[in-house]
């Protein structure tokens, strides 16, 4: 698949309202889930604790933090789009988000966007997108919701 590149506001307007496309899959390991619960102090055993999870856990496995799937956006977003000319940009909002299946370890994610609105707001541009974190071969998603970035181009 071949990224979406945005140079400008116009660029970007123009596919408000449409799905922009569908990351690559990311495959979620166990040395990932570890070293995010090393960078959060999240220890919970239920990420961590792979015998355990076997026989005491409703997964069957060890499963990824819910807040690891969701840090996943910005480089699965980056894989569908190219924003070029760009100063910065900036996580601003988590409007809504629903996590909807847990994530088993060795599970592989991807992640697809709609645009819902881009605007102007004096030079920084805010773009509103629906996002799903779809799970390889499951019906039900890992996570649903609306998250905002702000863009500062040169």
């Amino acid at each position: 698949m071949s990224k979406i590149i945005i140079r400008s506001f116009a660029d970007l307007q123009q596919y408000e309202g449409t799905e922009i496309g569908v990351s690559d899959y990311h495959t979620i390991t166990q040395e990932q889930i570890n070293i995010f619960a090393d960078a959060t102090l999240d220890h919970q055993w239920i990420h961590l604790d792979a015998e355990r999870a076997k026989t005491e856990s409703p997964f069957g496995s060890t499963i990824a933090h819910g807040y690891l799937t969701v840090s996943l956006l910005p480089y699965l977003w980056g894989q569908i789009i190219s924003i070029e000319n760009l100063k910065m940009q900036v996580n601003y909002e988590i409007e809504s988000l629903r996590f909807n299946q847990a994530v088993t370890v060795d599970s592989a994610l991807r992640l697809r966007v709609k645009l819902l609105s881009a605007v102007n707001l004096r030079g920084v541009i805010k773009a509103r997108l629906e996002v799903t974190m779809e799970i390889e071969n499951s019906k039900k998603p890992a996570f649903t919701g609306v998250i905002t970035f702000l863009y500062h181009f040169n």
